[in-house]
């Protein structure tokens, strides 16, 4: 229970931070009928995990097998998660109107799947964060904290879709903002968690 927990926290701060992906769930849920918001979220649910696998299994499988390659990554990851955590601490986020949500189901697939895997800023995050992690959990573990990253994604967007469409009207810039912050402190946590790791394993 404790990595799949473990597993929910990273994945709940790595998918939560306001950018392209979420700002297009949060526009379906404004803009859009609740049945059709809902399958949009899903679509995103679906490409977001398939990136977090890749990410975990692609990357982390490698650096299990080379010793120097798995303390570059907790080195890099830690220092660019920290990175990441403080960026979205002093980040502003606002709600876009602008983002067009109103199309076919084959252009919504298609959208979600270029703004999850064809943006570098999300693979970079992805793997760093996710082949960090992998490095750093005892064997036996992954499985657990793997469902727990896929249970955070589906949680997430549900869940945004779910209150948005119920409040939207109470939905603002400042919610937007206390979400990047909340997720930038998890952010840096776990990034010093990766870097205590590093140490760990030098000395």
């Amino acid at each position: 229970m404790e990595f799949y927990i473990q597993g929910l926290m990273i994945g709940l701060a790595y998918v939560a931070p306001i950018g392209v992906q979420n700002m297009f769930v949060i526009n379906s849920a404004l803009t859009l009928k609740r049945a059709r918001a809902f399958l949009t979220a899903l679509i995103v649910i679906f490409f977001d995990v398939t990136l977090m696998l890749a990410c975990f299994f692609g990357v982390g499988a490698l650096v299990e097998r080379f010793r120097i390659l798995q303390l570059l990554i907790l080195l890099a990851g830690g220092i660019v998660v920290c990175f990441i955590g403080i960026g979205l601490i002093r980040s502003k986020a606002s709600l876009d109107p602008g983002v067009n949500v109103n199309m076919p189901l084959l252009k919504v697939a298609g959208k979600a799947c270029v703004v999850t895997w064809f943006n570098p800023q999300a693979l970079i995050d992805g793997t760093m964060l996710y082949g960090g992690m992998r490095a750093s959990l005892a064997a036996g573990t992954e499985t657990a904290f793997v469902f727990g990253s896929a249970s955070a994604s589906i949680l997430w967007f549900l869940g945004i879709t779910t209150l948005i469409s119920f409040f939207s009207a109470k939905f603002s810039d400042k919610i937007l903002r206390i979400i990047n912050i909340i997720c930038g402190v998890i952010i840096i946590f776990y990034g010093l968690r990766l870097l205590y790791s590093f140490f760990t394993m030098v000395f």
